[in-house]
């Protein structure tokens, strides 16, 4: 875990709404402030937090280190796919996101992965 926090420079935010009163917004926020560039990645919104949305990881034009996932579990495997496409350097599942083979892919394709966790969480707490 320190090694994804260490390294990481660009979260691309699976699922960030735009609304404050949302999990992913209070994340990104964090992170963002705390001095990570942040990249939405929602199909619905054209910003997120001052930053250019996407609607899907395929669609970011930049290199990503880590891709935090705010979406059920059921919806993890194509994300982690492409994921791995897109050459990202991790996958975090959030609180409640669990998906053992999509990890176990990601794992093999050489991500790093946390299931589970929650970034703000982590990071906060100097708990990597």
């Amino acid at each position: 875990m320190s090694k994804i926090f260490e390294s990481a420079r660009t979260i691309a935010v699976v699922g960030l709404s735009p609304d404050p009163r949302r999990p992913s917004h209070g994340v990104a926020r964090y992170l963002q402030r705390v001095g990570y560039r942040i990249i939405p990645v929602n199909p619905h919104v054209d910003e997120v937090l001052g930053e250019r949305a996407y609607p899907s990881l395929r669609d970011v034009t930049e290199p990503v280190d880590v891709v935090d996932v705010f979406r059920r579990s059921e919806f993890v495997g194509p994300l982690v796919d492409e994921a791995i496409a897109i050459k990202a350097g991790a996958v975090w599942l959030q609180d409640g996101v669990i998906d053992e083979v999509a990890a176990q892919r990601a794992r093999a394709a050489g991500l790093d992965v946390v299931m589970d966790d929650c970034m703000m969480r982590r990071h906060a707490a100097g708990h990597y």
